[in-house]
């Protein structure tokens, strides 16, 4: 089974950069290939401009994002890692959203219906925050994550979610919390 694995953090000591490390280990240890887009050390463009939307619509793709496209179409399946900055993925993520899962390629539509392109895929999402499960909950923002990204983006374009995982108080986590979060993450792939 390909593994793709892709990654969004800045900081190599950040506890996303030890879940990226897991997970690769953790898919290799399974007997499984794994490749990682680390969009930073890639330094991966987001910014979506009006001749990418030209592309788009012609099937004209820069190279670079066709090379991306081709990361995705190798993969079963896809593990994004990234923190939850502002109640969203962080910029760098979104924008390889915008730019790599275009109109033709992860979805289109037939007659007026939606259809997810890259079905037959699966999702893990890890994603870490500042806040707590509870604070989250309380104010309903773990329900509109999973709505926004699970719903919103990879279900909408045919990924099936296998696990979803959110790790909070990333910030002041300690050494035995990012353990237990460790296997929590090993775990994911023996269940799926």
């Amino acid at each position: 089974m390909q593994h793709l694995i892709i990654y969004a953090h800045p900081n190599a000591q950040s506890v996303n950069h030890q879940l990226k490390e897991t997970a690769a280990a953790a898919i290799r240890r399974a007997g499984h290939d794994v490749e990682i887009r680390d969009l930073y050390a890639i330094g991966f463009d987001p910014v979506l401009s009006l001749h990418d939307m030209h592309g788009q619509m012609t099937g004209q793709n820069e190279e670079n994002i066709v090379k991306e496209q081709a990361y995705l179409s190798r993969a079963d399946a896809v593990t994004f890692i990234y923190p939850v900055w502002w109640t969203g993925m962080p910029a760098i993520m979104k924008g390889y959203i915008d730019r790599v899962m275009t109109y033709g390629f992860a979805y289109r539509y037939d007659k007026g219906v939606q259809k997810g392109l890259l079905k037959g895929k699966s999702a893990y999402i890890f994603n870490t925050h500042g806040k707590s499960h509870e604070e989250y909950r309380s104010i309903g923002m773990d329900r509109a994550l999973k709505l926004t990204s699970d719903t919103g983006i990879y279900s909408y374009c045919g990924f099936e979610i296998k696990q979803h995982l959110f790790f909070d108080r990333a910030d002041k986590a300690d050494t035995d919390t990012i353990a237990a979060w460790t296997k929590e993450v090993e775990a994911a792939y023996a269940a799926g």
